[in-house]
């Protein structure tokens, strides 16, 4: 019978570069399977227990971890070796007094960094989609993959501020002119900037926003940043 949730496992030299991982050792390693996030710009709880904390020096120690219960992403146990760990997620891992977010940082599209524990239930999501369903109520889609019906007025680009594992809306920070963002992706990934200004889309050309990095301007797709605050960062991304 062929299996129809995809392959466990990927070959090393197909694996992104930020997962951390040797390339010249055994041919195979755990791989993504589908869910919130894309599986390119996520790790899978097995090799970031592994490779990238390095808290274990085998697949059989991180299985341990992992099927004991012990490690929990945006507070909810997570006991598969392949659930996708991305942009923005906390993880906290029992034992281990350090709390982890992963961000986008030095030209790498995701490393962990040690965030204070009153952080960790707050996390910024991005608003990827608003649609209107059955009830003329709005449901918001983020980029990690949830779902939330709210009445909150919030734009398709827009960042929410939540309470995990609740998903709660605490704020709203608005891509707008003057927000401080964070690339994303590409060349300038983890470099934060201010936004001088916003130009729409045409039939050609994506939304863009023209950023303020490193005494100087440069054009970015909205789809490769984040506002993440006004004046400075609401929570603790670098």
């Amino acid at each position: 019978m062929v299996s129809i949730a995809g392959s466990k496992k990927l070959k090393r030299q197909m694996a992104p570069l930020f997962w951390g991982i040797t390339r010249k050792d055994k041919r195979f390693v755990v791989t993504v399977k589908p869910g919130g996030h894309k599986k390119d710009i996520s790790v899978p709880t097995a090799v970031f227990v592994r490779d990238t904390l390095k808290l274990s020096n085998t697949l059989r120690e991180a299985k341990s971890v992992i099927y004991g219960g012990k490690v929990k992403v945006d507070g909810v146990t997570r006991k598969s070796l392949h659930h996708g760990i991305g942009l923005m997620d906390v993880v906290e891992l029992q034992g281990v007094p350090e709390v982890y977010r992963m961000v986008p940082k030095d030209l790498t599209v995701l490393k962990p960094i040690t965030i204070n524990a009153s952080e960790k239930s707050k996390k910024l999501l991005k608003v990827t989609n608003k649609v209107t369903i059955r009830g003329k109520k709005t449901q918001l889609g983020f980029h990690d993959g949830r779902n939330l019906i709210s009445d909150t007025k919030v734009s398709v680009g827009d960042t929410c501020l939540v309470q995990v594992p609740e998903t709660k809306i605490l704020d709203v920070i608005k891509l707008e002119k003057d927000a401080q963002v964070i690339v994303t992706s590409g060349v300038n990934a983890g470099k934060m900037g201010r936004v001088a200004e916003i130009r729409e889309g045409t039939f050609v050309l994506p939304k863009r926003a023209l950023i303020d990095i490193d005494n100087r301007q440069i054009e970015i797709p909205s789809d490769s940043i984040m506002a993440v605050g006004k004046d400075k960062p609401v929570i603790q991304i670098q």
